[in-house]
């Protein structure tokens, strides 16, 4: 183990994401000698770039796995996961998701790609000013945390992201494959929630005929066209 590896398992950090000002007061000294700790531990894999001044510990120095939406949050604060990945970790879609892809509070979309966690991908989406993490939930991954979309708000996210327009629940139980019994415990505080959220017209037309159709459905016990 590094130097820089046994400091950072001696603060009980090893199974956090680190950012240059946190390896700066661990290791102390001149920024030559921190920059010539951190570039030995990534030689000899005992510490992972992230990406520029955000690093992590290696798979084998770590007691606890790192789980994707916490990287997420470290690559691109103030985001939160969303659309299909959001859909897959609350067990509404039965893909396998391959990106994490997140909501972000900037102007142009931005990926990444880590050889260790996977690839990400954020995406802006014209949304009201103090809306952005409306139906967004603090959620518990491992030992950190991240933001994550409910499931309303991921779907709603797709729509603005596609510009989808309405064709029915088919398009989300077909199309999608989400089961229609967790369309239906969708409740209507869930749609009322989001009517200030989005800028686009057509989202909110969206968001209208969709509760529309899953209260039409609950009251009929069948699906609205």
């Amino acid at each position: 183990m590094t130097v820089l590896a046994r400091e950072i398992a001696a603060a009980g950090l090893g199974s956090r994401i680190l950012e240059e000002r946190q390896l700066a007061e661990l290791v102390g000294g001149s920024s030559a000698r921190r920059y010539g700790l951190v570039n030995r531990a990534i030689k000899e894999g005992a510490l992972i770039r992230i990406k520029r001044g955000t690093y992590a510990l290696g798979a084998p120095y770590r007691a606890d796995p790192i789980h994707p939406f916490a990287v997420a949050q470290s690559l691109l604060p103030g985001s939160y996961v969303s659309f299909e990945t959001a859909l897959a970790y609350h067990g509404w879609i039965p893909e396998t998701v391959f990106t994490t892809a997140s909501v972000s509070p900037g102007r142009k979309t931005v990926e990444y790609e880590t050889d260790a966690f996977g690839n990400f991908a954020f995406h802006p989406l014209a949304i009201h000013p103090y809306r952005l993490l409306t139906s967004v939930d603090r959620v518990s991954v491992g030992k950190l945390t991240a933001l994550v979309a409910q499931p309303l708000r991921a779907i709603l996210d797709l729509v603005a992201l596609r510009k989808q327009t309405w064709a029915g629940l088919d398009w989300l139980t077909s199309g999608m494959r989400i089961d229609e019994a967790q369309l239906l415990a969708l409740k209507r505080a869930d749609f009322v929630a989001l009517r200030p959220v989005y800028k686009h017209k057509a989202v909110n037309a969206f968001l209208d005929q969709f509760e529309k159709g899953i209260m039409h459905a609950k009251t009929s016990g069948r699906k609205s066209a």
